[in-house]
């Protein structure tokens, strides 16, 4: 073949070739850290009026550390408080007097410039450790998803093992690890003003998706300027659901790489493991979020694989997951796993 075929084979192929989105390399950024202190925290409350905990730009790295979600009172009938509660905790506790509606302690906000509304804030959990070695799990009157049948308060302090990687939940039940954060999210639309920290949004924030361990990708629709990206509520494991309204609830350090998503547009947040994609509903009803759910995982792969809504809602059913994420943070989650295997070319 000349040259001047080459070049024409060339030129054919660019202009045949499916338009898609490209996936960025990924940026050799700077890297940062951040602690809780009162000054880096938002506590209970997303808001696109807070204050920048810290400035960085899209490829950039940083360093969270994040504190336990409890209350004194937790700490105290764990026999916990004062000795073996996190100075930085205690700190917080003690200065912070502008908090809530929740009770998450979210490190944060971490501006990235650049980051514009409609764009979208892809978070690269790069790693995931453990900060102190014991989580919490509890409840209370009136929460959880079985008020009725447990209308009293109990807290468990579980040992956590972090060279076997192993909670030790009682005697002869050893739970693996798998540590991750319940609520990872960007500011709300500015028009939203402070929206607790409790319920998961189009924001993303307490999703408390157990998916979402180290190696793993958060995609998330930028909804005001620098977007603001906030994180806490480590936990070391949960079951789908979170029945009682607590995981086993414990102080994490995240490792997050940052990047700003112009060829992007999402109506809510996605995800990507290494083996799965998955779509996410979020709604006070677990029918409606349920059908988000679906409806999002057939707008995926319409939009990146190329499918007709017909097919992507037949693969839907005959290849994809649906799980209970969780049943107690006012709007249920319900989100919806499809394995990368399956698809054997490239479309």
């Amino acid at each position: 073949m000349t040259r001047l075929q080459r070049s024409a084979v060339f030129l054919f192929l660019c202009v045949t070739a499916p338009l898609r989105a490209q996936q960025p390399a990924r940026p050799a950024g700077n890297s940062y850290q951040l602690k809780p202190s009162p000054k880096t925290v938002a506590w209970g409350y997303y808001d696109a009026k807070t204050p920048p905990a810290l400035r960085i730009k899209s490829g950039d790295t940083v360093e969270m550390q994040t504190l336990i979600t409890a209350s004194r009172e937790r700490f105290e009938s764990a026999g916990l408080w004062p000795d073996r509660v996190e100075p930085a905790w205690r700190e917080i506790y003690d200065q912070v007097k502008d908090h809530g509606p929740g009770m998450h302690m979210l490190t944060g906000p971490v501006y990235i410039e650049g980051a514009e509304p409609g764009d979208v804030l892809e978070v690269r959990i790069q790693k995931i450790r453990l900060a102190i070695p014991y989580a919490l799990n509890a409840f209370s009157p009136g929460r959880g998803f079985l008020p009725e049948d447990f209308p009293y308060e109990r807290v468990k302090a579980i040992p956590l093992d972090e060279k076997r990687m192993v909670a030790q939940f009682a005697d002869g039940i050893e739970i693996p690890l798998r540590p991750f954060f319940g609520s990872m999210g960007v500011a709300p639309p500015p028009s939203a003003g402070r929206i607790s920290s409790a319920p998961p949004w189009v924001n993303a924030g307490n999703l408390d998706n157990k998916e979402l361990v180290e190696g793993t990708t958060l995609f998330i629709p930028i909804q005001a300027r620098g977007a603001l990206f906030q994180a806490g509520d480590g936990h070391a494991g949960q079951g789908d659901g979170e029945v009682d309204i607590t995981a086993m609830e414990t102080s994490l350090v995240g490792t997050f790489q940052f990047v700003v998503r112009k060829d992007m547009r999402l109506r809510w947040p996605r995800a990507e493991t290494p083996t799965e994609f998955i779509t996410m509903g979020l709604d006070e009803d677990l029918t409606a979020a349920t059908k988000m759910a679906v409806r999002e995982m057939i707008d995926f792969l319409v939009q990146e694989k190329h499918m007709t809504r017909d097919d992507a809602y037949m693969l839907s059913s005959v290849a994809a997951d649906l799980h209970i994420t969780q049943v107690v943070d006012g709007n249920k989650g319900v989100h919806m796993m499809i394995s990368k295997a399956i698809f054997t070319k490239p479309r």
